[in-house]
């Protein structure tokens, strides 16, 4: 691409193994994500992709490997301060608070961006009340970008799935985040739904250069928007390249890309 930039390593994933008693979730799955890509893996149900998420997240500890972020190994780490290092997620679960607007969901991720005290805040004087604007400017900024302003006043609970779901990509935005997990940010979507989530993915990418890491089981998109793509089965490697290469790997037609032509 011609930028050096995007050839820097922001996560290194190496030999990594994830168990549950007898169940094998991850076996020796190495990986790395480049600085401004849009990382895809894919791989059929019970693959494994989402335990690998969750390890990054540090909601699993694996057994055997290790996770880098920006070289700092992060396998002891608790969750929230993975948040804090600017590693945000979507999950395929909402995590929204339903009888909140969505500015006001927006506005309860920015908690972990807020660096003065509650004396501070509850006095509501002078730093605080410049920092509460400056809050405020960038979650008005997030939903001018996904185009909520339609709905930035509604109750998350009366928006239709959706609608829901593009608010929960924007609390992950609101954490300002320096690597993003997306975990099925499609599930459920029509195509029509899913064609703007693919854009905001893809603007995301352009306008804060960060890097991005997609689960998704729509093969048109991953194929469309990513850089690389990494195939797991069975939790193990079965493959990983461009999206051209993938389309023609053997293997991994014979796991998971001929299960999704089988009826064409």
């Amino acid at each position: 691409m011609g930028n050096t930039n995007i050839e820097k390593k922001v996560l290194e994933i190496k030999n990594l193994s994830l168990r549950f008693g007898r169940l094998c979730a991850l076996i020796n799955v190495s990986l790395d994500v480049k600085n401004g890509e849009i990382f895809a893996v894919i791989g059929p149900n019970g693959a494994g992709k989402s335990c690998l998420l969750n390890c990054i997240n540090s909601f699993y500890h694996p057994h055997k490997g290790d996770i880098y972020y920006k070289g700092e190994r992060l396998n002891d780490l608790p969750p929230y301060k993975i948040s804090k290092m600017g590693i945000a997620r979507v999950f395929q679960d909402l995590q929204l608070y339903s009888g909140l607007t969505v500015r006001d969901n927006l506005m309860a991720s920015r908690h972990i961006n807020m660096r003065r005290s509650l004396w501070w805040e509850a006095i509501h004087f002078g730093p605080a009340r410049s920092q509460e604007v400056e809050h405020i400017r960038r979650v008005e900024e997030i939903i001018d970008f996904l185009e909520m302003e339609p709905i930035r006043k509604k109750l998350v609970g009366s928006l239709p799935y959706g609608q829901r779901k593009r608010a929960d990509l924007g609390r992950a935005l609101a954490l300002e985040p320096e690597l993003l997990l997306l975990d099925e940010p499609m599930a459920g979507m029509n195509t029509e739904e899913k064609e703007d989530i693919a854009r905001f993915i893809l603007d995301i990418r352009a306008i804060q250069k960060i890097p991005i890491i997609l689960v998704e089981h729509d093969m048109g998109v991953v194929m469309d928007i990513s850089d690389r793509v990494f195939v797991l089965d069975f939790g193990k490697k079965i493959g990983e390249g461009s999206p051209d290469e993938i389309k023609n790997n053997s293997q991994v037609i014979s796991a998971y890309l001929g299960i999704q032509n089988g009826a064409k």
